[in-house]
This record gives C-alpha cells, structure tokens and sequence, in this order.
C-alpha cells in the first residue's frame, strides 16, 4: 500500500508520533500528514496509515495505536507505543531506503529497536520515568518543549510546532542510524588490524573509527591501546573496560599527564611525543613512529604494574 495520507492525532504532540512521523515520510514523501481526531480520518481506509490514534492496532487495516484495552505487547511484556510499532513494521523497509547494506538491516533493526525505539516506548507508556538532573534532557522531553505555550492562541501553532519538531526529531534519528552503520562498516576494518596485531598489545588502524564494539565482538582482551592517524597528527588511545564509564584496560603512563611537547619529550623519551591528556586516556604525537613508540612504552609500564 502506498498511502495518500500519514493520520495521527491532533493536539498536543509527543516523541512516539513525531518519531513515528520520521520513519513514514521517508518512505512515503508524497503522503500528507494530516492531525486529527475526526472520524471520518481515523476510520481504515486503503489511502491512509493511521498511528497513535483511532483505538486499534490492526496492521493489516493501517492502524497502528496502542492507547486501547488489549494493547499489543512486545515478547517480553513490554508496551508498545505507535513508535515501536511502526517501527516494528516499517523499520527494516526504513533501513533499506536509508541505504544500509541488506547484510546489516536485520541486526541494525534488532539494535535500533533496543537502544532508541524501546525507551521511547516505555516513557511514552509511563513504564519508565527518567529521574535526576538530566530527566529534562531525554529526547522525549526535549521534543515535548517544542510544544506551542498554553496560552497560544493561534489555531494552526499546533501544526506549526508539530512540523518544526518533526524536522528536529528526524535529525535525530538518522544520526542516530548514521552512526550506527558506520559502526558496522568500522568492524570489518577494525577486525582486519586485530587479525594484523596478532598478539601484540597495540591495534594500529588507518583512521579514527569506533573500534571498541568490534574488539569486544572478537574476544581481543589482550589489547591495551589503539593508534591511528589524525588531521595533522597520530593518536594514542586506551581502551575502555565497559560501554559505559571511562575505567579503561590501561592508563597511559602517569608521568604523561598533562605534558606537551618538550615536555613530554623529556619525560617519555620519544621524539615527535606531542600530547598526554591530564586523564590519560589519550596522546597524541607528530609521527605514526612516535605514537606506535608511545603506545609500546604505555603497555610496558601497564604490564609492568599488572593491567
């Protein structure tokens, strides 16, 4: 089906709708977003997808809302907004039309669902309420501050705010999906240098790219720093432990920290040693001979105080 016309509710929007909005327009340009509540809009018809609104989920019919009694439900238990089930339905054709390799759609799918689309879900379904000082900075709340003020008095700001925040929550979530893929076309590369590295403890990469989820996925535990040229320079960088935090495998030595140049020379004894961050966590150095030299001088002292 190809549709005439996207149906979701007017009023007030939020990121489930909005996000929903997204993934649609991408696939079907032509169709017009139409917000309403009226009947004769959010009755089934062959010209329409309707989401977030209208009592049922029926994805045959084009239906798509989860509001009602007997709301569809994940394996798992967990609820549905109209966002996970769009993309439930539309993801992997998204996916497609964004231009990712048929060989990554599946797992990109799978992952996208998980990380963005599910707590999205469950905020939307008040299964989760973000707490603390960033509570205010989730997308669904940013998205919500987008709204018009209570006291507008302009009819169509509404449609006006829904469009403007469309436009931002797209950005988002093809980011989102850009990096994502990007991600998956790092691992080839990165997997190559591990299989190059062999034993050693330093992984040497032509450019900077993400690197950790792909050493993790080949089980590389004994590597301890990555190098890799820069605009103008070559890089040194440890390794974190976990996804989240900074803890990493090894520390650069601690008499880098916070030196440049001269500086760092002396300290280190490596020609061309330009950088060590006050954490660090990363180095930086004139010439590819200078960081791999850097880098070997790092995993030495981290073996040496059992890293």
């Amino acid at each position: 089906m190809i549709p005439d016309f996207l149906v979701t509710h007017s009023g007030g929007f939020h990121a489930d709708e909005l996000l929903s909005s997204v993934i649609l327009t991408r696939l079907f340009p032509q169709a017009r977003i139409v917000r309403s509540r009226a009947p004769e809009w959010i009755t089934p018809g062959e010209d329409r997808i309707i989401y977030d609104v209208g009592g049922t989920y029926d994805p045959a019919a084009g239906i798509f809302d989860h509001h009602q009694r007997g709301a569809p439900l994940r394996d798992d238990g967990q609820p549905y907004s109209s966002f996970g089930l769009i993309w439930k339905h539309y993801g992997r054709d998204y996916l497609t039309a964004f231009g990712l390799p048929e060989a990554h759609v599946e797992a990109m799918h799978s992952s996208f669902d998980a990380s963005f689309v599910l707590p999205v879900d469950l905020t939307d379904n008040g299964a989760l309420s973000p707490s603390g000082p960033l509570a205010g900075l989730t997308l669904p709340a940013l998205l919500e501050t987008l709204k018009p003020v209570f006291d507008e008095t302009d009819p169509e700001a509404d449609n006006r705010a829904f469009h403007a925040a469309l436009a931002i929550a797209r950005s988002f979530v093809e980011a989102r999906i850009a990096q994502s893929a990007a991600k998956l076309r790092a691992e080839a590369i990165v997997h190559r240098a591990i299989e190059a590295a062999g034993q050693g403890r330093v992984l040497e990469l032509p450019r900077g790219m993400p690197f950790r989820p792909a050493i993790v996925k080949a089980g590389a535990d004994h590597l301890l720093f990555v190098v890799h040229p820069r605009e103008k320079d070559w890089c040194v960088t440890g390794i974190r432990r976990a996804e989240e935090g900074f803890e990493l495998r090894a520390d650069l030595p601690a008499a880098w920290a916070g030196l440049t140049n001269g500086a760092l020379e002396a300290v280190c004894g490596i020609e061309g040693a330009s950088f060590c961050h006050n954490g660090r966590f990363i180095a930086a150095a004139k010439t590819r001979e200078a960081a791999l030299a850097m880098a070997e001088l790092a995993v030495k002292e981290a073996l040496s105080i059992g890293a």
